[in-house]
């Protein structure tokens, strides 16, 4: 397992927020002192080039100026440069999987509510969709497969209608966007409502599996919030460890090659969830 992380990427935002520089500080030391074997590479970052493949210019200009965008997406000094190594993270990550490589991408900030024209919901640029585009124009055929428990409406936003692209969420509805109820041509979401028992919820995401391998991808990227767990502060959903282990093992079992990167997931024991998920995915 190859981990892209920048610890830079913990250099802004507080404590005092959900999607704070500890999920990421908590997650990488704990898979450093358990598996010891995982090789940790710095991602490049992204140039503005690639950006622009899934946003308007306008968005890179306001992203990179006070006042905030909305009360979960603030302003911070620096924060375009943060979101574009996490950018890279996901294309390096999209491109060591066509290599036959296993790699997850444990950065911030997270990317999946970003549309083309609009940073909100923690996300500044969609990391997962810029390199969806970005595999697409290599000539190859790629699904995303978004189990964070928020809808990946930025995600939808940027590839719904594209050619050779299939994208499929599963997320509390109702529940933070507030979208996520229909289906079009390459768009499938799979809505679970609050509280909803915890086998309904895996059937949903089998049924998600399911999809993303009928679509037959040379490539699954995938949008690997872990806020679906039971415990999760922000959420009403009902995962338990084992069961993003179980996600991991339909992974590994898959026909195509895949990446991963980190998008929510607020509990203290988002370190165990993300390893649980990748022990699970890399044997």
């Amino acid at each position: 397992m190859i981990i892209l992380h920048d610890p830079s990427c913990a250099e802004y935002g507080s404590s005092m927020r959900p999607e704070q520089p500890a999920r990421i500080t908590r997650s990488a030391a704990h898979l450093r002192a358990t598996h010891p074997g995982w090789e940790w590479r710095i991602p490049p970052s992204a140039d503005e080039k690639t950006l622009l493949t899934a946003h308007t210019p306008a968005l890179l200009q306001r992203i990179q100026h006070a006042p905030d965008i909305d009360d979960d997406t603030p302003f911070f000094p620096g924060i375009y440069d943060f979101a574009r190594r996490s950018v890279g993270a996901a294309l390096e990550a999209a491109r060591l999987a066509v290599a036959g490589r296993k790699a997850f991408a444990l950065m911030r900030p997270p990317g999946h509510h970003c549309t083309r024209n609009q940073a909100m919901g923690f996300c500044y640029l969609n990391q997962i969709a810029i390199a969806a585009l970005d595999a697409v124009a290599a000539g190859r055929r790629v699904a995303v497969w978004d189990f964070d428990a928020h809808h990946g409406n930025g995600t939808e936003d940027i590839l719904e209608g594209r050619p050779g692209v299939f994208f499929a969420s599963v997320h509390q509805y109702p529940g933070y966007p507030g979208t996520g109820t229909r289906s079009t041509v390459n768009s499938r979401n799979f809505p679970v409502a609050p509280h909803a028992p915890r086998e309904q919820h895996l059937g949903e995401l089998a049924r998600s599996w399911e999809a993303v391998q009928t679509f037959k991808p040379d490539l699954v990227l995938v949008s690997a919030g872990f806020d679906a767990y039971a415990h999760d502060p922000i959420t009403a959903m009902s995962l338990e460890r084992d069961d993003f282990a179980e996600l991991g093992r339909w992974l590994r079992q898959g026909p195509a090659p895949a990446a991963a990167v980190l998008e929510g997931g607020y509990s203290p024991d988002l370190p165990q969830l993300i390893d649980a998920f990748l022990s699970a995915w890399e044997k």
